[in-house]
């Protein structure tokens, strides 16, 4: 039955609509500075070894948000003081600061312009809590 397991995950897609789709591609590829593997006029796809963050324009979504904290996206990064402080710059507002967790990880929250939650997420050295 190892054909029917699950392998891992191949990306997460975040849909918004044609208005808002400008400032949500700005937002991900500007203002989080992160690299287009693909950059459309509708959709703009981020990938990191196979694991691709996507903006899209989808028909049936209106507005922000209605629900910003049922799925709750989380970025990796190396040193989470020095992308808070960069991201604050760049006129991020976060709902919480850098904190430790008691697995020993980092955590930071913020929202896009379309209300998604999404942390800062800074892993504990192998080995350490």
């Amino acid at each position: 039955m190892a054909q029917a397991t699950i392998e891992g995950l191949a990306g997460v897609l975040v849909w918004t609509e044609a208005d808002r789709f400008p400032a949500m591609a700005r937002f991900y590829r500007d203002t989080l500075g992160l690299t287009p593997r693909s950059d459309k006029s509708d959709f703009v796809n981020f990938d990191w070894s196979g694991v691709r963050l996507s903006v899209g324009v989808h028909a049936g979504v209106r507005g922000v948000s209605r629900e910003p904290l049922r799925v709750m996206l989380n970025l990796t990064v190396a040193d989470i003081q020095a992308a808070h402080t960069r991201l604050t710059h760049a006129g991020v507002v976060f709902s919480r600061p850098p904190e430790r967790e008691e697995w020993g990880g980092w955590v930071a929250t913020f929202a896009d312009p379309d209300g998604n939650i999404l942390q800062l997420m800074q892993l504990p050295a192998p080995g350490t809590r």
